[in-house]
């Protein structure tokens, strides 16, 4: 294992109003909000966060014209650790990602969009 699962993270025009939008389906607390993001803590220790992404168009369902806008975030401990092992299992190191302090950018195999993070 190279890291734990951590949060599910969502694209969209205002995180403050989709995370209360959450709240108020599932529960829990909004537990970080800056007005750039904003994260929803459930009863049962689960995370939702959402960011702002300006001009977010919405996912369109089906067809992939519209993409879902949605990624993981991985907790590890060490970044420089983590990394290489990610690395080793397909992924890849997406573009400015390395500038960022506790978190780094990757693809998946498949080219979906997760985050390695710290604490």
């Amino acid at each position: 294992m190279i890291g734990e699962f951590y949060d599910v993270v969502i694209d969209c025009p205002d995180p403050g109003a989709l995370a209360e939008f959450y709240r108020q389906v599932v529960g829990g607390e909004i537990a970080d909000s800056d007005g750039d993001w904003s994260t929803l803590v459930t009863a049962n220790g689960r995370r939702l966060s959402v960011q702002r992404v300006e001009d977010c168009s919405p996912p369109r369902w089906p067809g992939q014209e519209h993409p879902q806008q949605v990624h993981l975030d991985v907790m590890v401990t060490d970044l420089d650790v983590a990394e290489p092992l990610v690395l080793a299992l397909g992924a890849t190191l997406l573009e400015g990602s390395s500038k960022h302090v506790g978190f780094r950018v990757h693809a998946d195999p498949a080219g979906h969009p997760f985050c390695l993070v710290t604490n």
